[in-house]
């Protein structure tokens, strides 16, 4: 396969580190991969899925497609985090007696019950995100208007460094966590192997670990836009009442989520200065939020995307 239809396809494929383990995503399906902290062997698991943005054309509108995407990531991220938690034996001997609660809770949905509990978790994640990262930064920039005369747009501008602080200093606390730490090993490498692949490279261990542990179309660098976007778009909303100022930010979440989409496909697909000036931000964040892996984390990463591959006609060997 050329280099050229290594990285087409490539573009095409998402990843995310999971527990132990790393998960790649194609078109239709994805894949897991993950070691069990006991026996050592690794388990791979494919399922097929299918994204909002294939059940409606709306829903493929640029910037609406965004939204889509975002939603899709929450959920399935979440899914297969409980799920990697499982085959890396994690749960294993945690099993306790169930309480009359999670008895009637089985009783009355079933098999469905995981599935609520994804998405319960899921609104609790939005929540939580839109008021630490959206409504505080208001709050606390508010705090500075009072103590010192700043205009409307001048708000906007410290409002938007503040969130950008907060979203850092969350990154470097939860950096410091040991299971993070390994995490973070996980996330370089699925971005190392997904480098190697796009270059043309066969999928070794050895080839992989030659490869950046970067990339562009990284969640990191999405987020990292998040913010910057916000940024811009409330600079233009100039209000000094606080409670509007909140309803706005609320209220425009997802088209700034739509726009930092196109954002980041934009740089996935083009390599000009424009691309670089506004990739950098979050390719130096990925800096924290990857690290280099051991071989055994490669190993899983290779096994998962060639199960994407290898299942969607792609095999890169």
């Amino acid at each position: 396969m050329s280099n050229k239809n290594c990285e087409l396809i490539a573009k095409s494929i998402g990843g995310q580190a999971v527990i132990e383990g790393v998960m790649m995503r194609g078109k239709s399906m994805y894949c897991m991969a993950v070691r069990n902290v006991s026996t050592k062997e690794i388990s791979v698991e494919k399922n097929k899925f299918k994204s909002l943005g294939n059940r409606s054309k709306f829903l493929k509108l640029p910037f609406i497609r965004g939204i889509a995407s975002f939603v899709d990531s929450l959920v399935l991220g979440m899914k297969i985090i409980m799920r990697s938690a499982t085959l890396a034996g994690l749960d294993e001997g945690e099993q306790e007696e169930k309480s009359k609660l999670d008895i009637w809770l089985e009783n009355k949905f079933g098999e469905k019950l995981t599935d609520y509990i994804i998405y319960f978790s899921v609104f609790i994640s939005i929540i939580l995100s839109i008021g630490i990262f959206m409504v505080l930064p208001v709050w606390i920039s508010s705090f500075f208007t009072k103590i010192f005369n700043v205009s409307l747009w001048g708000i906007g501008v410290i409002e938007g460094i503040v969130r950008i602080l907060i979203f850092l200093g969350y990154i470097l606390l939860i950096s410091k966590m040991k299971d993070v730490q390994r995490l973070f090993k996980y996330h370089g490498a699925e971005h190392k192997t997904i480098n190697c692949f796009e270059s043309g490279d066969e999928l070794t261990v050895e080839n992989v670990r030659k490869h950046t542990r970067l990339h562009k179309r990284c969640g990191t660098s999405f987020l990292i836009i998040v913010m910057i976007v916000s940024m811009i778009v409330f600079m233009f909303l100039r209000t000094d009442n606080v409670t509007l100022r909140v309803l706005s930010r609320i209220i425009l979440v997802p088209l700034i989520a739509g726009i930092s989409y196109e954002i980041i496909k934009l740089a996935g697909k083009c390599d000009n200065i424009f691309v670089k000036i506004i990739s950098a931000p979050g390719m130096a964040l990925q800096k924290v939020t990857t690290k280099e892996p051991e071989d055994e984390m490669i190993e899983t990463a290779i096994l998962s995307l060639k199960g994407v591959l290898e299942e969607e006609g792609n095999n890169n060997e």
